[in-house]
């Protein structure tokens, strides 16, 4: 498996993103972890999920118990395995999204985080989701506090925009190793976060990097393309959409959903595709 920079870390170039393991329309634990075992063998050392990945409002940290499961029961070596998870969302149970990015609450979602998973220091921590209601740099303060206070070994933000990206490694003194925003060909609203990323040598993790191309590569002409350099070599829509990615950068670490073993190994495929530069510009062009 091929690497990337994670702050002071490597870690493989194809993570795996753990929502669907967790939210409506979740599998049996026992697939979950199957999936997740999956992914270790493929050479995954860097997974990410949160304590707001549950479903129903009475399981906060399904899926952060659910990893923490998997890696007690792998069979191998996981002490390269980097776990990043988040706080700042909230799932009330009736399918909505809320925020709470209140330094207290933040500050007791990760010590409750880190124990759900196991561990004395939590390998990466993200804030979530800006809350309207509080001031982002009091949200990101409370990161600063964990790190200072050995919680977090690393901080990340995640749905940020570059102003907030600036913001954020302020206050945490240089030490802002990630940003997680939505981006895939469908969704490329955070081009402008992603190149900020890669300017300032910060980890850039998109979020459902696929965005449905599956569907969209028969439905659009821009998304059709991808479809047809698939079909060019040989492989998946998939691992097309996540090697464009990788090119855009070195800074960016896709993080790809799964729920089962297939799923994670195509996607892990796509760190062996190597894209042409015409490829790329084809890829990246906007019909």
């Amino acid at each position: 498996m091929k690497q990337r920079v994670l702050g002071d870390r490597t870690v493989s170039a194809i993570g795996l993103g753990g929502m669907p393991m967790s939210i409506e329309g979740r599998p049996d634990a026992d697939r979950s972890i199957a999936t997740i075992h999956a992914a270790l063998d493929a050479g995954v050392t860097l997974i990410d999920t949160a304590d707001a990945y549950h479903r129903d409002a009475g399981e906060v940290g399904h899926n952060e118990e659910l990893i923490a499961r998997a890696l007690r029961s792998y069979g191998g070596d996981t002490s390269d395995v980097v776990v990043a998870t988040k706080g700042g969302h909230l799932r009330p149970g009736d399918g909505r999204w809320t925020q709470n990015g209140r330094p207290d609450y933040l500050k007791e979602a990760a010590r409750a985080s880190a124990t759900r998973l196991g561990v004395e220091a939590i390998d990466l921590y993200q804030f979530h989701r800006p809350d309207p209601q509080v001031p982002y740099a009091d949200s990101v303060g409370a990161l600063r506090d964990l790190l200072d206070e050995g919680v977090i070994v690393r901080a990340g933000i995640s749905n940020a925009s570059v102003e907030q990206i600036e913001l954020a490694d302020q206050i945490l003194g240089g030490r802002l190793v990630s940003v997680q925003n939505e981006f895939s060909p469908r969704h490329r609203d955070s081009q402008a976060e992603l190149e900020h990323c890669a300017s300032r040598g910060i980890a850039f993790l998109p979020w459902s990097p696929l965005g449905g191309i599956g569907r969209s590569a028969r439905l659009a002409d821009d998304h059709a393309v991808f479809a047809a350099v698939a079909a060019d070599r040989g492989v998946s829509v998939y691992q097309v959409t996540l090697a464009w990615e990788l090119a855009l950068a070195p800074q960016v670490i896709p993080i790809p959903g799964a729920s089962r073993p297939a799923s994670i190994l195509d996607s892990v495929a796509a760190a062996d595709l190597d894209l042409s530069d015409d490829e790329v510009r084809r890829l990246s062009s906007r019909q």
